[in-house]
């Protein structure tokens, strides 16, 4: 039987269709959620299917909307609230920080509020220092937040229906870069557990820990690794709080060598978490451990300051090819002819991606 493929932002939407059709509970609300592009095409016709109690457009009031969608969790609804931009949320951080996550500690764990608030990241065609951040560690450092960050359609799907069900507040951030990407999605509901990784591609050399986008760029490397004779194996973790210790630690004490792959700054970052995480474990490294992410700097809207300000899969087999032992002029040549086979415009994933979402 042909195995049915849909886009990452198609299995969005599916889920949406599905939450919505089975729960008069939930509704969705956020900034052009209506419109004709629907959310990178994540709401697209649902509007005209629920009505537009169920699937509206709001004001450019992300504080107060916040506030309006918790004391409706909290009256029982289950809102899904969208910031288009992971920066929008910043206006709302009191909301989230101050009453989302701190309610159910409150009030002797009583009442919980049950809302999911998606958030976009990521770069493409100039978003630049205000647009384009990955501010995932910032909601993570927050006791009370559940963070999922899906990198395939499969997992999008299967943690936001896990995430609308959840009685907790859950940040469920989405990479621009991964809505049009396209995989084996099955039909009607399931859920993914919060909370759990998956490896992505199993190995035997080293261990690549990824989330969200930098999934896709670490089993890019693998493959390239592969060529070499390295086997990587590919730790997606799908929710960074909670984070899937367990399995992180038991491919790192396969393996003996680390790699932490992040699409958000290095400094205080996810990857400074899971590297702590291994240390306190006490797991035996061969090599010290690297952590790929971005540079302590505001992102840049240049193009050409995008190449070289991102990280890709070229940069992971550099490091994992040094980490294994070649020596650094052998790597560079290596990362050098690979590198050839993957140019292209640094701000746009592929050709297919036209924008200007």
């Amino acid at each position: 039987m042909k195995k049915r493929e849909i886009t990452y932002a198609a299995a969005i939407r599916e889920a949406f269709d599905i939450a919505l059709a089975r729960d008069e509970r939930v509704f969705l609300v956020g900034e052009g959620i209506p419109d004709p592009k629907g959310a990178f095409g994540t709401t697209t016709g649902l509007q005209e299917t629920y009505g537009p109690s169920r699937v509206m457009d709001m004001p450019v009031a992300e504080n107060g909307m916040t506030g309006v969608v918790i004391g409706a969790a909290l009256g029982g609804m289950r809102p899904v609230l969208t910031h288009m931009r992971v920066d929008f949320s910043l206006l709302s951080m009191d909301q989230i920080v101050n009453t989302a996550a701190k309610w159910y500690f409150m009030f002797g764990q009583k009442q919980s509020v049950p809302i999911v608030i998606r958030m976009i990241i990521g770069r493409g065609w100039g978003q630049g220092p205000q647009h384009s951040q990955s501010l995932q560690a910032l909601f993570a450092h927050i006791p009370g937040l559940k963070v999922v960050m899906p990198a395939s359609p499969r997992d999008a799907k299967g943690l936001l229906l896990g995430s609308i069900a959840d009685p907790n507040p859950v940040i469920f951030i989405e990479h621009r870069w991964l809505h049009g990407l396209t995989g084996e999605v099955p039909k009607g509901r399931y859920t993914v557990p919060i909370g759990a990784s998956r490896v992505a591609r199993e190995g035997g050399d080293m261990t690549i820990v990824a989330a969200s986008y930098m999934t896709i760029e670490a089993l890019r490397a693998a493959e390239a690794l592969k060529d070499e004779g390295v086997s990587a194996e590919v730790v997606d973790v799908r929710s960074i709080r909670p984070l899937d210790s367990a399995s992180i630690l038991k491919s790192v004490q396969k393996t003996h060598r680390l790699i932490v792959a992040d699409t958000g700054w290095k400094s205080f970052g996810i990857g400074a978490e899971i590297v702590a995480m291994v240390a306190e474990a006490g797991v035996r490294l061969d090599k010290p451990p690297v952590r790929i992410a971005l540079p302590d700097m505001p992102t840049p809207t240049s193009p050409f300051l995008a190449r070289d300000y991102y990280p890709t899969s070229v940069d992971i087999v550099r490091d994992g090819l040094v980490m294994c032992g070649r020596g650094k002029q052998e790597a560079e040549k290596i990362v050098n002819a690979y590198t050839l086979t993957i140019q292209g415009n640094a701000d746009q994933p592929d050709p297919t991606f036209t924008g200007p979402f």
